[in-house]
């Protein structure tokens, strides 16, 4: 059978090998090698990580993960789908054309999927970056033909792969520039250079700093604020009391710099003393402070000085035997995250965060079982039950992106535990089609009531772990918490 796309295909191949560009000799061929196994884009991401501040690690973090979705795509399915022959060269310069001539499928081409993606995945973090950098993976798609390895449509289909894999990215994982809406706007006390506020800094939480310290840099922004710092020695829940009640006799705020765990521990006590909330990035992840506008500590000093405040929902898990209640402001677990967060503790200090967790992350698929639990009254046997405070706009088994934090609702997410779910679930997450795989279910609820087997069986909520009880139930207190927000 023939392909009427295929002559003018080859057509434009021979046409670019008869052109003669003296000025791209020199540097197409050279471009091309640099970019093989992605060489060049992990030099750049370097570079935008050393030089572009949060912004620039964002970008060349998000291009990198886009880049390996698109080779995987690229070099694993689709050259494998499709054996295409290589161009022949005869018609090719001899000094255009590479020293060691790939071998493997000409279609689609790899290193044009993995300039795409990784600069369309850079763009949807930082426009700047991503408008210095589309030049050069423009040339990068482009010297695959010049130098004769690749045919147009190779490329042209590349980059749509990696355009796609930018975009399936996103959606896994939406850029932290897209603005937040926290909820209604709300009065909270306008506190000049920081006066009546009172800030703990779990300094156990977070990674080391490289110049100042968060209490540090919260001192330089808001002088007038009264800083602890908590050590591992100190008790953070006797810290913050002492500091919530030293702001309520002044009528200032409560402030709170760590990661999730700590916030939520700060969260109860404000509700519990009625005193807004100033959060303050300073843990690994930082999921709340993110989902409120403030991706630094300067931040929250901007919102603290203006007394810009919104009104948020907090959601929590109460033991229906003993009434015990604990409050989460992100996500509640039952499954296989708890024990990934378990271990992943466990490494984290002798290897560190993002190691520890890909560690965790292939026991977890090696060891862990289904959990049988009864939610709302019908029996399941499940991989994980999460449960989000509020609708997260990622999909996924464990999103991490809010838009909204006053909608009233719980984002439930269910992975089943049937026959082959684990390898149907991972199957559908790597082809982009979670949301519609059987083994997947997702509502959104005010309230869940959950039986679980108790013994052996754990809960994760906010990045802590804890034993699960015998039965509890899931709900929100909305708009329970002031919280100053961008």
């Amino acid at each position: 059978m023939t392909y009427p796309w295929k002559s003018w295909d080859k057509a434009l191949f021979a046409r670019v090998a008869k052109q003669h560009w003296p000025g791209a000799e020199p540097v197409l061929p050279r471009l091309s090698r640099s970019a093989n196994h992605g060489r060049l884009w992990f030099a750049v991401a370097a570079g935008m990580a050393a030089t572009g501040g949060r912004s620039g690690r964002r970008a060349a973090a998000r291009g990198l993960g886009s880049m390996a979705l698109a080779s995987l795509t690229a070099n694993t399915v689709g050259k494998g789908a499709v054996r295409r022959t290589r161009p022949i060269l005869d018609a090719v310069p001899v000094i255009r054309q590479l020293h060691r001539q790939p071998v493997t499928s000409s279609f689609p081409s790899g290193h044009s999927a993995s300039a795409a993606a990784f600069v369309a995945g850079a763009a949807m973090e930082s426009s700047a970056w991503g408008t210095a950098l589309a030049p050069v993976a423009a040339s990068v798609a482009f010297s695959r033909i010049y130098t004769g390895v690749h045919y147009p449509s190779d490329v042209v289909v590349g980059c749509a792969l990696g355009v796609g894999a930018a975009l399936t990215v996103r959606a896994l994982l939406p850029p932290t520039s897209e603005q937040p809406e926290p909820g209604p706007s709300t009065r909270a006390p306008v506190l000049a250079e920081g006066e009546g506020l009172h800030v703990v800094v779990n300094t156990a939480s977070g990674p080391p700093p490289l110049l100042m310290t968060s209490a540090e840099r919260i001192r330089t922004v808001l002088p007038q604020a009264e800083v602890v710092e908590r050590t591992e020695d100190d008790d953070l829940v006797e810290l913050l009391e002492k500091a919530a009640r030293s702001a309520l006799e002044g009528g200032g705020a409560l402030g709170v710099c760590g990661g999730d765990g700590t916030v939520g521990r700060a969260a109860e006590i404000a509700m519990r003393h009625e005193l807004p909330l100033a959060v303050f990035p300073g843990g690994t992840r930082n999921h709340f402070a993110l989902d409120l506008g403030f991706e630094s500590v300067e931040d929250t000093a901007v919102a603290v000085l203006s007394g810009r405040a919104s009104t948020v929902d907090v959601a929590r898990h109460t033991d229906t035997v003993t009434g015990a209640s604990a409050l989460f402001l992100n996500t509640f677990s039952v499954g296989s995250y708890p024990e990934l967060v378990r271990i992943r503790e466990r490494w984290s200090r002798r290897v560190g965060s993002w190691p520890a967790s890909v560690l965790a992350a292939v026991h977890v698929l090696r060891t862990c079982t289904p959990v049988d639990v009864v939610i709302n009254g019908k029996p399941r046997s499940v991989w994980l039950l999460f449960a989000g405070n509020c609708r997260y706009s990622s999909w996924g088994p464990a999103p991490v992106r809010r838009r909204d934090l006053s909608d009233g609702v719980l984002d439930v997410r269910i992975v089943d535990g049937g026959p082959f779910a684990r390898t149907r679930m991972m199957g559908a997450a790597l082809t982009g089609v979670l949301t519609g795989s059987p083994v997947y279910e997702v509502a959104e609820v005010p309230k869940l009531r959950l039986r679980l087997p108790g013994a052996g069986v754990h809960l994760a909520y906010d990045g802590e772990v804890a034993p699960a009880p015998g039965e509890l139930v899931l709900d929100k207190v909305a708009a329970g918490l002031v919280v100053y927000r961008s």
